[in-house]
């Protein structure tokens, strides 16, 4: 079963007096529960592709449907709760709020639709992911591959429908990417998330169901 489907999707940017095709006439289905890595170049499309999937870029010809939901007849607020409720995000940056403690960014997501966390669900994603010991302590007293991690729990703590990933291991050392992905690979697998991240990593690529290659806006393999 497919989670994703977009058809002949194009998306044009104006830089200057030029009009830039970011992405021209992409046809891609992604599968429920499978972990896809989307690589290219920089300047193939990846980004924009990834933020069309996440309902931030309005497609300018063809459809993008996710989880049964035609995004291209959505308003701005149906967007976004359905990017709230059907999206987790992971960042190459963490984008953890500084002010607030582990266990808040974690569960802050939730708070945004007044729900609580899972009493079963938010211990099991805590402890695979190894942060037990930090639930009270700040963003800045982790390591960045702590940070990663959190990132990694809030993402998946609304229990999305698919996980979308942008270059999350970009900013690490060899050792601490590898099990940073190893992790992404393994929490969505236990929790039967879709997956798709954006990477450059050779190993984060090699631990993907699929691979979809880009150039230019369009789709080589």
């Amino acid at each position: 079963m497919d989670i994703v489907e977009i058809r002949r999707l194009k998306k044009y940017f104006k830089e200057g007096p030029q009009v830039v095709k970011a992405l021209d006439g992409i046809n891609l289905s992604i599968e429920k529960g499978k972990f896809t890595v989307i690589a290219g170049a920089s300047g193939s499309g990846k980004t924009t592709l990834l933020n069309t999937i996440a309902g931030l870029y309005e497609p300018d010809e063809g459809t993008v449907i996710v989880d049964g939901l035609n995004l291209s007849k959505m308003g701005e607020e149906q967007l976004t709760v359905f990017r709230r409720r059907k999206i987790g995000f992971v960042f190459q940056g963490y984008n953890l709020i500084p002010e607030l403690t582990i266990r808040e960014n974690i569960v802050f997501p939730l708070g945004l639709d007044d729900a609580r966390p899972d009493a079963a669900y938010f211990p099991n994603l805590v402890h695979l992911l190894g942060l037990d010991n930090y639930l009270n302590a700040y963003p800045h007293m982790l390591s960045g591959g702590a940070q990663q991690c959190a990132a990694i729990a809030r993402a998946l703590i609304t229990k999305p429908s698919i996980v979308l990933a942008d270059e999350p291991t970009g900013s690490f050392d060899m050792k601490t990417a590898q099990n940073v992905a190893g992790l992404l690979k393994m929490t969505a697998a236990t929790f039967h998330q879709t997956l798709v991240v954006i990477t450059h990593n050779p190993e984060l690529a090699q631990l993907a169901d699929r691979v979809v290659r880009l150039q230019d806006g369009k789709i080589v393999q």
